[in-house]
C-alpha cells in the first residue's frame, strides 16, 4: 500500500519560481547595479590616485611643470638639432636661455620695486588713512572703537605664537619651493634632451594598434601642451604690454612689476588677468586717486575684451578647444587640490586629457608596418 504525502497549503512555493543569481544580475536592474558598481570602483581608484599625487606634490608638481615647459621649448630644440647642433648642446642653450630671460625679468622687477618702494609705501599709508576716514565719515559710518578693536586684534595675531608658527611653516614651505625648483630644472633638462627616448622606453611593451595609440598620445600631448603654453604666453604678453603702456602713460608707480603680474596672471584662465588688472587699479587708486584708477580699470576692461574677442580665439583655437564651463570646473578643482600652482596646471591638463580622448581611436596616424605585408599577401 502506497501512501502519498498530501500537499499542505502552508508549504512554500517551488524554488523554480524564484529568480536565480544569474537572472538577478542580467535583468535591467541588475545591469544598472553592475554599472553603478563599476562607476563606484572607478571613482574609488581615481580618489586613491589623486590622494597619492597630492601626498607627493614635491615630486609631481615639478614633473608636470617641467613637462609643460619642455613641450613649449621642444620646437626650439628640434630646430637647433636640425641645424646640426647636438642633443646636449641644444638642450643647454634652450635651458640657459630660458633661465637668462626669466632671471633678467625678475631682476628688472626687483630693481623697479626697490626704486619706487618708498613712494608706494607712503602712498599706501595715505590711502589707508583715506580709507579709514571714509569708513568713519562715509554713508555707512563705523564706530571708532570697532576700528581700534579690529586693529588691536590684527596686532595681537601678528605678535602671537600662532603667527610665529605660521612664519616657521612659511620658511619650511620656502625650502620646499627651492627644492622643487632645482628638481624641476633637472627634470626639464632630461625632458628636453631625451624626451622622445623616455617616451619610447614606456612604449616598448606595446605593439600593433596599442603602439600606434601610444605614439598618438605622445604626439597629441606635446602638441597640445606646447600650443597652450605658447598661445597663453602670446596672449599674456599682449595683455601685459597694453596695460603696462597705459600705466606708464598715467604715471602709475610700479608699472613694470604690475605688467609682469598681469603677464603671470594670464596663465590662470578666466580670472587671472582680470584679478591682476584690478590690482593695478587698486595701486592707481592708492597712488593717483579715483580718476586715474577708473581710467586704469577702463584700460583693463578694454584690453581683456580685445584679447578675448579677437586674439585668443585665433591663438588658442587648436590648443584649448574646450568649453569655458569645463575650464571653470578644472580651475576650481585644481585650486582646491594644489592652490595657485594647481590653478595654473589644471587647465592644460584638462586640455591634454580632452585631446587624448578625441584621438584615442583615430586611425591612419601610424600604419601597422608589421601587419601590412601580411594583408597584402592574403590578398594575393
Amino acid at each position: 500500500m502506497i501512501f502519498r504525502k498530501k500537499s499542505s497549503a502552508a508549504e512554500p512555493a517551488s524554488d523554480s519560481t524564484r529568480p536565480g543569481i544569474e537572472q538577478l544580475w542580467t535583468d535591467r536592474l541588475g545591469a544598472w547595479s553592475t554599472r553603478a558598481l563599476q562607476v563606484l570602483l572607478l571613482l574609488t581608484l581615481i580618489s586613491v590616485i589623486v590622494y597619492a599625487l597630492t601626498q607627493l606634490k614635491l615630486v609631481v608638481i615639478p614633473v608636470l611643470i617641467a613637462l609643460i615647459f619642455a613641450a613649449a621649448a621642444t620646437p626650439v630644440v628640434v630646430w637647433m638639432r636640425s641645424r646640426g647642433v647636438g642633443r646636449a648642446l641644444s638642450t643647454w642653450i634652450a635651458l640657459l636661455g630660458g633661465i637668462a630671460v626669466f632671471g633678467g625679468l625678475v631682476t628688472a622687477v626687483v630693481f623697479a620695486v626697490e626704486d619706487q618702494w618708498s613712494e608706494l609705501s607712503d602712498s599706501a599709508v595715505e590711502g589707508f588713512e583715506q580709507l579709514k576716514n571714509f569708513a568713519l565719515d562715509g554713508p555707512f559710518p563705523i564706530d571708532q572703537t570697532a576700528l581700534d578693536d579690529a586693529w588691536n586684534a590684527v596686532i595681537d595675531f601678528v605678535t602671537s605664537a600662532t603667527f610665529g608658527l605660521g612664519a616657521i611653516q612659511g620658511v619650511s614651505a620656502a625650502a620646499q619651493v627651492v627644492t622643487g625648483i632645482l628638481l624641476g630644472l633637472v627634470i626639464l633638462f632630461f625632458f628636453l634632451k631625451d624626451g622622445d627616448r623616455i617616451w619610447e622606453f614606456f612604449l616598448r611593451p606595446l605593439e600593433g594598434e596599442r603602439l600606434a595609440r601610444g605614439h598618438r598620445i605622445g604626439h597629441t600631448a606635446v602638441r597640445t601642451l606646447g600650443g597652450y603654453v605658447r598661445g597663453t604666453a602670446t596672449v599674456a604678453a599682449v595683455d601685459a604690454f597694453g596695460i603696462g603702456i597705459g600705466l606708464l602713460i598715467l604715471q602709475v608707480p610700479l608699472a613694470l612689476p604690475l605688467a609682469v603680474i598681469v603677464f603671470l596672471g594670464a596663465f590662470i584662465p578666466l580670472v587671472g588677468a582680470t584679478v591682476a588688472g584690478i590690482l593695478a587699479a587698486v595701486v592707481a587708486l592708492v597712488t593717483n586717486g579715483w580718476v586715474v584708477a577708473l581710467i586704469v580699470l577702463g584700460i583693463v576692461v578694454l584690453v581683456n575684451q580685445l584679447e578675448g574677442n579677437f586674439l585668443q580665439p585665433v591663438v588658442m583655437a587648436q590648443s584649448l578647444s574646450i568649453h569655458p564651463l569645463v575650464i571653470l570646473v578644472a580651475l576650481t578643482a585644481g585650486t582646491i587640490l594644489g592652490g595657485i600652482v594647481g590653478a595654473v596646471l589644471a587647465v592644460p591638463i584638462a586640455a591634454v586629457g580632452w585631446a587624448i580622448l578625441k584621438t584615442w581611436n583615430e586611425k591612419g596616424h601610424k600604419p601597422d608596418l608589421d601587419s601590412a605585408p601580411k594583408k597584402a599577401k592574403k590578398k594575393k
